[in-house]
């Protein structure tokens, strides 16, 4: 498989029940490239990303068909450890989700848990985390205070560094400024710029000038068909597809 190629979905439906919510999608997510996912509500772009770190199987009645590859990796074998694909696959969500604990808790805990014990190790990669998620000047002399004290965009960006403390490869990202003031959107904006040259990135996000500012490729999402992907500046400046046309220029969406 080309090494510039990090994740990929072949021929993939998926169902609530009987409701299908995606309709056969292929997609090449580029590795160290920032992939948006754009489209009106409803049709299908966050059920789908969910799909990348196997989140979706956490929901009762649902049914996949199709194949995603991690790398050469079909995650969804019997004998992969969804676990192990959520470690490698990390995701930040709409509303931020710190944990009820100190600012030092939320980013260890993934540590913890992973089996790391040495304190020194720990300390150093809460540090390497948090400086890479931007956030490391403003909590760095308080890091035994509650993380539900900080901001909302303060507490996005600590979830990000959440991400990053445990080898993360490939960073989700559902309408992660939905709830943010347009300072702190264009601080995560800023970090996801810098967090590509490590990382590969698929964000959602309904704001189409977030997607054109960050991404590198963008896909639209219709009625859970993936209707046209390619480079951002060609989706955006020469779309192929007269309903992605109409979306991106206002006419309906």
């Amino acid at each position: 498989m080309d090494k510039k190629i990090k994740m990929r979905a072949e021929g993939v439906n998926f169902f609530y029940g009987r409701t299908q919510a995606l309709k056969n999608v292929d997609i090449l997510i580029h590795a160290n490239q920032v992939t948006a996912l754009i489209g009106p509500s409803g049709c299908g772009k966050s059920t789908f990303i969910r799909l990348f770190n196997r989140m979706n199987e956490l929901v009762p009645d649902t049914s996949l068909s199709g194949n995603i590859y991690l790398d050469d990796l079909e995650i969804n074998s019997a004998q992969i450890d969804p676990v192990e694909i959520r470690k490698r696959v990390g995701m930040v969500f709409q509303k931020p989700n710190p944990f009820p604990k100190s600012i030092f808790d939320n980013i260890s805990y993934g540590l913890r848990v992973n089996g790391v014990r040495d304190a020194n190790s720990i300390e150093e990669r809460v540090e390497a985390s948090l400086k890479k998620a931007a956030i490391w000047d403003e909590v760095k002399n308080r890091l035994n205070d509650s993380a539900l004290k900080l901001s909302g965009g303060q507490q996005q960006r600590l979830c990000i560094a959440r991400c990053l403390a445990v080898d993360t490869e490939v960073i989700l990202f559902d309408e992660p400024c939905a709830s943010l003031d347009p300072i702190s959107t264009a601080k995560i904006e800023e970090l996801i710029l810098e967090l590509k040259k490590d990382y590969t990135i698929v964000i959602v996000t309904h704001n189409m000038q977030q997607a054109a500012r960050v991404s590198d490729y963008t896909g639209f999402f219709l009625l859970g068909e993936l209707i046209e992907f390619g480079k951002t500046q060609d989706i955006f400046t020469a779309p192929q597809d007269k309903r992605t046309e109409a979306y991106i220029t206002g006419r309906f969406g």
